[in-house]
């Protein structure tokens, strides 16, 4: 198959993964700090290694910061329930995937806070100026993914980061399409919490994921239950990352996950993101040649990841995709990609768009042969 949905999740993953799943399972699967054995020891180590790893990618304060999760949705919802309280208002956008509209609109119909959805502009892109007007003296939190997963536009965090500092507000970004994509620090960049999927661009297995808590956010315990070391403390330990990792993490998805980093770091960000980026604009020259076919979000390479959205006048993205499917073994993602707001003001709502993400290992054949389908299939 000719895949082309990594930005649900990536696929293939580099063989250094596969490897690095097989030996850990085979040799040191314990559980991590809960007894002294060699196994359980090497456990824990693989948890060490790879926090000190994402600490040194996202130039975190300190590793324990960086709390393992399910993935991106695990840990923005950590976020939000741990940080907000009765009364707070949000600021958040319509760009937004459901990991985090559905929370804080869950949230907002329950009465417990105020919600402000800026609108990005008809490129898909946020304005900073727009998120300042919106703080109120109430406002706790901006929420904010760093890049579209349907149209791939770039947000300009930077400048909401310092925004949001200058203000004393807490800022949240959804890194799910651009960690491992795009070079982030959260430091420079004023994020104090950073969530992220394992299994996109991470290159790691499914289930894994993480929380980077900065100095600036106080949350909440998301779950109580066994840390290891300290067995003797009624509640939860307070010291990070045990306060927030209650239970026996994915410690064979974090091993994997630590072998994606490191491909990723050797290849570097910058080589994947062109890559990427060169197959997108292949795809979009392919199809401004057709006729009926409409691509959303502006073409700046600077300011996109590798992921396209369009649709065709001839037949509904539903029908594109399983046709792509079925009769050119081609992988895309149609629909409304959990982020109906975007669709809605792109006026694609309730259908959706054909969504094409390619990734590391994509080549321009498979751009060219999605381009022939596509062609053959609304002549």
């Amino acid at each position: 198959m000719i895949y082309l949905d990594n930005a649900a999740t990536s696929f293939p993953k580099p063989e250094k993964v596969y490897q690095a799943l097989d030996a850990f399972a085979r040799q040191n699967l314990a559980n991590p700090g809960r007894a002294g054995h060699k196994m359980a020891l090497a456990a824990e180590r693989a948890l060490d290694d790879c926090r000190h790893l994402l600490n040194q990618l996202f130039h975190g304060t300190e590793p324990e910061r960086f709390v393992f999760t399910l993935n991106a949705t695990d840990a923005l919802n950590m976020a939000f329930k741990g940080v907000l309280a009765d009364g707070d208002h949000v600021i958040t956008t319509d760009l937004e995937h459901n990991s985090v509209s559905r929370p804080l609109r869950a949230l907002e119909l329950a009465g417990r806070i105020a919600l402000t959805r800026v609108r990005a502009d008809g490129g898909g892109t946020i304005d900073p100026d727009d998120v300042k007007k919106a703080v109120t003296p109430r406002t706790r939190l901006v929420a904010l993914t760093h890049a579209s997963n349907v149209l791939g536009t770039v947000q300009p965090i930077e400048e909401v980061g310092r925004m949001a500092r200058e203000h004393d507000l807490l800022f949240l970004v959804d890194a799910a399409q651009t960690a491992c994509v795009l070079p982030i620090d959260v430091q420079e960049m004023k994020i104090d919490m950073l969530a992220f999927p394992g299994h996109k661009s991470l290159l790691g297995p499914t289930g894994t994921g993480a929380l980077y808590v900065g100095p600036r956010a106080r949350l909440r315990a998301w779950r109580e239950g066994g840390t290891g070391g300290d067995s003797s403390s009624e509640t939860q330990p307070r010291e990070l990352p045990y306060f927030l990792e209650g239970g026996t993490p994915n410690v064979l998805g974090v091993a994997g996950l630590s072998a994606g980093v490191k491909y990723v770091q050797e290849r570097g960000l910058a080589d994947i993101h062109g890559h990427e980026i060169a197959l997108m604009d292949r795809l979009w020259r392919r199809l401004q040649e057709m006729p009926g076919y409409d691509v959303f979000g502006h073409r700046d390479g600077a300011r996109r990841v590798g992921t396209l959205s369009f649709r065709s006048a001839a037949l509904p993205a539903a029908e594109i995709g399983g046709i792509l499917d079925q009769a050119f073994d081609i992988a895309v993602r149609p629909g409304l990609h959990c982020a109906p707001y975007i669709h809605r003001a792109l006026n694609t709502f309730p259908e959706g768009t054909v969504r094409v993400s390619p990734g590391p290992f994509s080549t321009t054949a498979d751009i060219d042969q999605l381009a022939d389908a596509l062609a053959q299939i609304t002549m």
